[in-house]
């Protein structure tokens, strides 16, 4: 139990060191941060539940008011701007993203932590950003799915590192992977 504790919080942590690296804001109001690596490396390292939890801490230190989002946002009105989609799927990225790293097990750990990471961390975290963005931008959903095309490279390239960093991980200390551990 403690130690799912500290890995939540040490992993809420995670997400919101990632939003130091700085910010590229784009004109519709959605920056591109390396805080989605960090909801991607909480379902590939800690599984879908403590790595979901370990999102809506974050979520939960970010609504009460601390600057922990890229840009140093925080506070309830992030929740009331064009990014109020992806934050809302934050957790249920982490959680699918951990799903599909705790049930495929076959092949190698960076092929199934970097489809989990697209999965989850890409598809479902868009399936909620669109949305949210169409609705916040009064864009239909063919608008706002064409801005949040400037994010696919980078978000690739944090799959990619999600699946190579949860594959070292595996490789020199097997146990702290808990979604690779046997239930």
């Amino acid at each position: 139990m403690e130690k799912n504790v500290t890995l939540i919080a040490l992993f809420a942590a995670l997400i919101a060191a990632l939003g130091l690296i700085p910010k590229i804001d784009l004109f519709f109001g959605v920056p591109i941060t390396a805080q989605s690596l960090g909801i991607m490396l909480c379902g590939t390292i800690l599984g879908a539940k403590r790595g979901a939890l370990a999102v809506l801490l974050f979520l939960l230190l970010v609504a009460i008011g601390l600057p922990l989002l890229a840009g140093g946002r925080g506070g309830l009105g992030v929740f009331a701007s064009p990014t109020v989609g992806f934050l809302i799927g934050f957790p249920i990225a982490a959680f699918v993203t951990g799903l599909i790293t705790e049930k495929w097990r076959a092949g190698p750990v960076w092929l199934s932590a970097g489809v989990a990471s697209v999965v989850g961390g890409i598809i479902v975290l868009y399936a909620f950003g669109i949305p949210g963005l169409a609705f916040m931008l009064d864009k239909s959903l063919l608008e706002a799915t064409g801005l949040v095309t400037a994010f696919i490279p980078g978000d690739a390239i944090k799959a990619a590192l999600a699946g190579m960093l949860t594959a070292a991980l595996v490789k020199v200390r097997p146990a702290s992977v808990l979604s690779r551990a046997e239930a």
